[in-house]
């Protein structure tokens, strides 16, 4: 029996009440993923069930190596195998070193994480209480005053947290008790940054006036939760009925038209599943106000990581555009051609064409005549009709032979491209960066 039964009673109630399954901790080296690593190599059921902890190198301290190599030892003791995988954190985004930090751990938990398997966090109450107060700062509504999920897919399978009612001192308890090596990330100690401000100044403060703060904040967020899900069954329906397949863009009048307690969730939820961020109160006012624009004004929104369009009524969402240097052409006979400003040209299937053409793009003044119209059309002309959005027009592949214009992309083919691509019984595929 250990010293310390909280921490393992806990997680064996918790895992009584999921499937049977494998289980990998996302493990920093730190207390907490410590403490919950070490109490899961214990329980026979879980180490039978194939448990492996998952450490993300972020690269960002100079002893980030020597921590992977300590997760990988401490593992090592227990039995466990411990997979490290280096995290590239793009900082070019806008979107600050913690949030681009998270995105790039997260996104490496996804590839990872096997079919089936729970990838399980140390967060606790203290950790939930803090996300919730952050939240509130800045004007979140039900959905983030929920704070954290306790469960959540992710990846081929599933994240959870089975701690979010155990307090931090448990866990750390926990750790003294056993006295289990930890790693201390000093970025922890950074008071500049909002969680830690919160940790170290505010909430010390709130439960000495109110010792109940972190459950009461909690407690708060059960509630906020509950709202949150039952309003989820109405904004869903609408996020159906507004958002398009091919485009993935939002009807933005219909948006308008629904009460903020939909249309906020449902906005954040199409940007989150873009892997964007939600807006700030301010920036959604923002775009509410462009949702009626009229035709020929182009409104972009924009915060750091991601921009909002607002074109033919619809609300379009993309990461901030990198402009890419175009070569002058490049030559193409159907294999898949990467373009540079990150988007593809294949043919569909896979064929080699007759001839070779080359790609271009625009100069200005192109004009194509094609199948079955009976005009010549400027090029300009056809953009404006509505088929392809300003912001992908410069990236537009134009595909010549010689030095006649036969296709604008996928959109329009003249009766010789169709000659072309009909010979092999295929046809251009431009597939846009995103």
């Amino acid at each position: 029996m250990s010293r310390h039964p909280i921490l393992p009673e806990t997680l064996v109630a918790a895992l009584k009440a999921q499937p049977a399954g494998k289980l990998c901790v996302a493990y920093s080296g730190g207390p907490d993923s410590t403490a919950l690593l070490h109490a899961l190599a214990h329980l026979p059921d879980v180490r039978a069930q194939g448990l492996r902890a998952l450490h993300v190198d972020h690269g960002l301290h100079p002893e980030s190596a020597r921590w992977a190599a300590h997760c990988r030892a401490f593992c090592a003791t227990l039995g466990l195998g411990c997979d490290v995988h280096v995290a590239k954190v793009d900082r070019s985004g806008g979107i600050g070193l913690e949030a681009a930090a998270r995105h790039a751990r997260y996104a490496i938990f996804a590839e990872h994480l096997h079919t089936d398997e729970r990838l399980v966090f140390a967060h606790h109450l203290d950790d939930q209480a803090e996300t919730v107060l952050l939240k509130l700062l800045r004007g979140a509504g039900p959905e983030g005053l929920g704070g954290m999920r306790t469960e959540r897919p992710l990846g081929r399978g599933r994240l959870w947290r089975p701690l979010l009612e155990l307090p931090r001192q448990v866990l750390r308890d926990y750790t003294d008790a056993h006295d289990l090596p930890c790693i201390h990330d000093p970025s922890n100690d950074d008071r500049r940054l909002a969680r830690n401000h919160l940790r170290h100044e505010v909430l010390p403060l709130l439960k000495a006036l109110w010792p109940q703060a972190a459950i009461s904040i909690t407690h708060s967020a059960i509630l906020c939760r509950a709202a949150a899900d039952t309003l989820q069954q109405d904004w869903l329906v609408a996020f159906e009925r507004l958002r398009d397949d091919a485009t993935n863009s939002l009807d933005a009048r219909g948006w308008l038209a629904l009460p903020p307690a939909l249309r906020d969730p449902l906005l954040a939820h199409w940007l989150h599943a873009q892997g964007l961020s939600a807006p700030t109160t301010a920036q959604r006012q923002q775009i509410e106000r462009q949702c009626t624009a009229q035709d020929g004004q182009l409104p972009c929104i924009q915060w750091p990581g991601t921009e909002v369009h607002v074109w033919k009524h619809r609300l379009w969402a993309m990461s901030p555009r990198h402009h890419a240097s175009f070569p002058t052409e490049l030559p193409w006979q159907g294999e898949a051609l990467a373009l540079p400003d990150g988007g593809l040209l294949t043919t569909e299937p896979a064929v080699q064409l007759p001839v070779s053409l080359t790609v271009r793009w625009r100069s200005g003044g192109e004009r194509i005549k094609p199948a079955g119209d009976r005009h010549t059309r400027e090029l300009r002309a056809l953009f404006q009709n509505g088929a392809i959005p300003p912001w992908r027009r410069d990236a537009c592949p134009l595909l010549y032979e010689g030095d006649t214009l036969v296709a604008v992309a996928d959109r329009w083919l003249s009766a010789r491209a169709e000659a072309i691509f009909g010979e092999v019984n295929a046809r251009p595929r431009w597939r846009p960066d995103r």
